[in-house]
């Protein structure tokens, strides 16, 4: 079976938008488990040459099991009626037909007579509605592919690159089509978009026929293996995504694969992959994992090829169940994989080859790291001990042995404070930046080592019993000035704890808002598959839930993850914030008279400070750039584009060099040659979605969802930046760990209180 990782993920905007038929979606961990073949029977009955699926006899039972289990169990008590009939059957059809390019009008009438029906046929385990809105679906599909297919073969001479007319990206709210030529024309521009995309990276005609030939081919090809687990599941995640984002729908295929204990190594590249129309996007790497050490990888690249060793042949993967992109990249130990990817760094059409050596992930490599930096303030260099926690892990296999010696953030981060301590630090960075959570129980004992004790978190459960959970050990590890750093893929478990350590005003939470992802996940058996239901809610002490709003911090750094693409608000259906009682807890510190003073501080350096002013202007241009909702298919105004987004770039990033005293470039291929020999830290988190101290070794990687963007390639735009925000923040954070250090000699009053911070 295919390996996977801990937790759960979080999901952009556009990842948690359900699973698309007719390709399976899953987010897996590449590794060199055997391959799970599909054990879905195709239930088929021939029509014009096109498989029409039908339901199994198991999905009657299947569908009222998840059925009473919404209604008895969801946190959220949601009735089944007309109105969540309408939110199905409109999310469903979004599912299928996002990009509105295969439906005709026609058939969206005859399809709205399920419009308020789907309730009760659903109470009574009937989905036949679904598959017949399937069916006409995967016909039309079918039937395109093979047109598209056989206009490409005929010739590709025949597209005018001088015609001004442009290709809109997204259509989801655009009119469905009237008749069959409005969506050939449609086609013909997306043809047109997928030339010009390979004639911009100066391929050849012929090169460039034969490529998109096979790559319809293969999306035919995939198409013609959707079979009706395929559909089922899509179908069931359409419906429980009306109760929230969370809940999911797995088939005994997903579930096996989902069903993995974190306690096993992992070879392979050490990346989550999700499926995204015709493509394979990056989703995360895990940290410290190979593809994350090549840091020529990232989230959102998108994967058009996979080639074994250092020159085997490159097999074209767009369109690709998957699972089979999957089999072709994992492989054994040391050997080589090089992947044709399409950089989501990059703002201009093209792509590039990736080598990465396959080696095993293991859970020591996840674990928290210390590091010493020396930062410069007032004409004195002072030592600054920061610890990094990509994810908030511990094994439970091990401390159910018995075994003293088991591993676990709170453990590990302990030993670190004693050695950064030993070492004569003048305080403590947390860097939680990407880290997506994991154990609820380490992000409880971890808070517990920079406070003596107290409440750090309380769950309220669907009949609203609050539970507050506590740390009872009246010991301090470190008591000294501590600075938490938080971005937007932050999450879960790294709520809880940067949420606890400001509600306490036990240190200085800085970096950006973070993801808001503040619900809990359990497990529950059907009689075929199983269903990841949000159960319960997490809130701070202070009473004010984490979910959707998240952590806001003390202090705000630059954004370098957009909110408005990012996060559990951007999702579909998300819980509201709100808030309950105070758990009753007394602060620790008088953090609260300090921000001022410090963020005053923090405003002088930034302003100053040439790294802070390039991510600031970068993230601008990038929010401007996101407005663009259509391409250009003139090929010369494309080029265009890309030279002004280059020097755009190139200017920026000259700007910032010569703040910084450094030798100006004259082009951007200088910059791409020097960053090669840079190392950095890339981002290789994304939130998780399942926080559950019942089920802290069930993984739920394998989440059945996929993105629904366009599947016309959005023009890219070289980013020449290699993440110097990263180094910058951390600095930034050493200068404020200092500040609290030469406050903390100072007293404070706090109603009349002499306190030391």
């Amino acid at each position: 079976m295919m390996n996977i990782s801990q937790n759960s993920m979080g999901f952009t905007k556009s990842s948690l938008k359900r699973i698309k038929a007719p390709l399976l979606a899953f987010a897996l961990i590449i590794t060199t488990s055997t391959y799970l073949s599909n054990a879905s029977a195709i239930v088929v009955v021939k029509e014009n040459s096109v498989e029409k699926l039908v339901p199994d006899a198991n999905h009657v039972n299947t569908t009222r099991n998840i059925v009473d289990a919404l209604a008895s169990r969801h946190y959220v008590n949601t009735t089944l009626d007309d109105d969540l009939s309408k939110k199905i059957y409109e999310g469903y059809l979004s599912d299928l037909d996002p990009s509105r390019s295969y439906f005709l009008a026609s058939d969206i009438e005859k399809f709205n007579q399920y419009t308020f029906t789907l309730d009760d046929a659903l109470k009574k385990g009937d989905v036949s509605a679904a598959y017949e809105i399937f069916n006409v679906y995967h016909q039309r599909v079918i039937s395109r592919f093979e047109k598209v297919t056989a206009q490409i073969e005929a010739s590709i001479a025949d597209f005018d690159f001088t015609k001004d007319e442009e290709l809109v990206l997204d259509r989801s709210e655009h009119p469905w089509a009237i008749n069959q030529a409005e969506l050939d024309d449609i086609w013909r521009k997306r043809i047109k978009n997928d030339i010009l995309n390979l004639r911009m990276t100066d391929k050849e005609s012929d090169k460039i026929q034969e490529l998109l030939v096979k790559r319809y081919k293969n999306r035919l090809s995939s198409t013609r293996q959707t079979n009706t687990e395929d559909v089922f599941q899509l179908y069931m995640n359409a419906f429980t995504a009306t109760y929230d984002p969370h809940t999911q729908y797995f088939s005994p295929r997903t579930s096996e694969n989902f069903n993995i204990n974190m306690s096993l190594s992992l070879e392979g590249i050490g990346a989550v992959l999700r499926k995204e129309d015709e493509y394979t996007k990056v989703l995360s790497l895990v940290p410290k994992g190979p593809a994350d050490n090549s840091k020529n990888l990232f989230p959102d690249d998108k994967i058009i090829a996979v080639g074994q060793g250092s020159s085997g042949e490159m097999v074209d993967v767009i369109g690709w169940r998957l699972d089979e992109v999957v089999q072709l990249i994992r492989g054994k130990k040391d050997t080589i994989v090089r992947l044709d990817v399409i950089s989501a760094k990059k703002k201009e059409a093209g792509s590039e080859v990736v080598l990465i050596k396959r080696q095993t992930v293991k859970l020591e490599e996840q674990s928290a790291k210390s590091e010493i930096i020396e930062v410069k303030q007032f004409g004195a260099t002072r030592k600054i001990g920061v610890i990094h926690i990509p994810t908030f892990y511990i094994d439970f296999k091990a401390l159910s042995q018995g075994d003293k010696e088991y591993k676990s953030t709170t453990r590990d981060v302990k030993k670190l404070l004693l050695g950064l301590m030993e070492d004569g630090v003048d305080g403590i960075v947390v860097d939680l930046r990407n880290n997506g959570g994991g154990s609820l129980q380490e992000a409880k004992t971890l808070t517990g080592l920079f406070i003596d004790n107290g409440p750090t978190v309380q769950i309220r459960n669907k009949s609203n019993r609050v539970d507050i959970l506590y740390d009872k050990d009246k010991r301090t590890v470190f008591d000294g000035p501590l600075v938490v750093m938080v971005n937007r893929l932050s999450a879960s478990a790294s709520e809880i704890f940067a949420g606890a350590i400001q509600d306490y005003e036990r240190g200085v939470i800085i970096g950006s808002q973070t993801f808001g992802k503040g619900t809990v996940q359990t497990l529950l058996p059907l009689n075929a598959g199983q269903l990841k239901l949000t159960a319960a809610k997490f809130y701070r002490i202070s009473g004010e839930s984490t979910q959707h709003r998240g952590i806001i911090p003390d202090i705000h750094f630059p954004k370098n993850f957009d909110p408005e693409t990012i996060g559990e608000s951007t999702l579909d259906e998300p819980l509201p914030w709100d808030k309950i009682r105070t758990a009753g807890y007394r602060t620790k510190h008088s953090i609260a008279l300090l921000l001022s003073d410090l963020q005053s501080m923090h405003n002088e350096r930034a302003m100053k400070d040439p790294d802070f002013q390039y991510i600031e202007n970068a993230f601008a241009y990038r929010q401007e750039r996101a407005k663009i909702k259509s391409v250009t298919l003139n090929e010369q105004k494309r080029k265009d584009n890309k030279i002004e987004s280059d020097n755009f770039w190139l200017g920026l990033e000259n700007k910032k060099r010569s703040a910084q005293g450094l030798e100006l470039l004259k082009s951007l291929d200088e910059l791409i040659e020097k960053a090669e020999e840079v190392t950095v830290v890339p981002a290789t988190g994304i939130p998780a979605a399942t926080d559950d101290e019942e089920t802290p070794n069930i993984a739920s990687l394998t989440n059945p969802v996929s993105g629904t963007v366009d599947e016309a390639i959005e023009t890219a735009e070289i980013t020449p930046e290699d993440q110097p925000e990263l180094d910058a923040f951390l600095l930034e954070a050493g200068q404020i760990v200092l500040d609290m250090s030469r406050m903390a000699k100072r007293t404070v009053s706090k109603k009349g209180i002499q306190q030391n911070i």
